[in-house]
């Protein structure tokens, strides 16, 4: 989804690793732990292809710019009549404050040594959206985090700019990253991965009119760190109420191949186990360009072997992406 920065600093530790096997194993475990740390879901508009050469980022002046992988829309039941086209209608200029929450939970083992604790520290980050001709600019407040030493790291972050480009659909195409230039790295990484989460965990309005109790499937083809994985939403609309959308979602993620290659080279993991699922509700009101309020988590297992040194690894994960006051 992906990865802007983690995944170099991890992979560049595995190329000046000892060749002992623990240690190599350790190295693994780490940089899947970067990779897995970045997952969710997400949608970009149906029309267009997403490839590999199209998932590098771009940028200028510390503005960084991801395009966001295509999706595909299909609508299982209409639902109920009246039905009408479900299309963001904000005008430019249009302005809305948000609080966006992530929570990220990883348990690790390798072999048959205890799990491990390595959830990094949850954030919230207030937001003031803006739109405008290319989509949603936005202005980050005093972010804050639940360990002390990344909130005060935070804190230099206050004013960071972010921002969204969006399709017809609500989809968004491509995420903008442009963080204080004193912003520390930890802090700077934090964000970036918020952010991420939250664009994995959107969701994009089918092509076709709805009514309330619809249903349709988002398909997308998520990036990280080198395994794509098919990604499927599940949305319902269980309640209109004017523009203010009520959607129940349901995400499933599947990898596309049974074997991870690590980035940089680092080598290749066997997937013996995959399972990732997760539910949740948001609002959406169609006149703003960020989600009012809702929480959606998406969780699972996976056990992952070392085909060179025959070590077995496991974690148990958790992300909750979180809008609201």
């Amino acid at each position: 989804m992906t990865v802007l920065s983690s995944p170099s600093r991890a992979t560049a530790d595995a190329r000046h690793a000892p060749a002992a096997r623990p240690v190599r194993s350790g190295v693994l475990l780490v940089v899947l732990a970067v990779a897995l740390s970045t997952m969710g879901v997400g949608c970009t508009d149906a029309r267009e292809s997403g490839t590999d050469a199209e998932m590098e980022p771009t940028g200028s002046g510390g503005e960084v710019t991801v395009p966001i992988a295509a999706i595909v829309t299909n609508v299982v039941d209409p639902g109920a009549e009246p039905r009408t086209l479900l299309r963001p209608s904000f005008e430019t200029g249009t302005a809305q404050q948000v609080t966006l929450r992530t929570e990220h939970h990883i348990e690790e083992q390798i072999g048959d040594q205890p799990m491990h604790d390595s959830s990094p520290p949850a954030i919230t980050i207030p937001l003031t959206a803006t739109t405008d001709r290319e989509g949603v600019d936005l202005t980050l407040g005093a972010a804050t985090s639940t360990d002390p030493e990344l909130a005060e790291q935070l804190g230099i972050a206050d004013g960071s700019r972010a921002g969204f480009e969006m399709s017809e659909l609500g989809a968004i195409t491509a995420l903008r990253m442009k963080p204080t230039p004193a912003t520390p790295d930890a802090a700077r990484t934090a964000l970036e991965q918020a952010f991420f989460q939250a664009v994995y965990q959107s969701i994009a309005f089918p092509t076709d009119p709805v009514g309330e109790g619809a249903v349709w499937t988002v398909h997308q083809q998520v990036y990280s760190a080198g395994a794509p994985l098919d990604q499927v939403t599940t949305a319902t609309l269980t309640k209109r109420d004017g523009n203010l959308l009520t959607l129940a979602l349901d995400v499933v993620q599947i990898p596309k191949s049974d074997v991870w290659h690590l980035p940089n080279n680092a080598g290749p993991l066997e997937i013996i186990d995959y399972v990732m699922h997760g539910t949740g509700v948001i609002m959406v009101d169609l006149g703003l360009p960020l989600p009012v309020s809702g929480s959606v988590t998406v969780g699972g297992h996976q056990s992952y072997e070392d085909p060179r040194g025959g070590v077995l690894l496991r974690q148990d994960i958790s992300t909750q992406v979180h809008w609201g006051d």
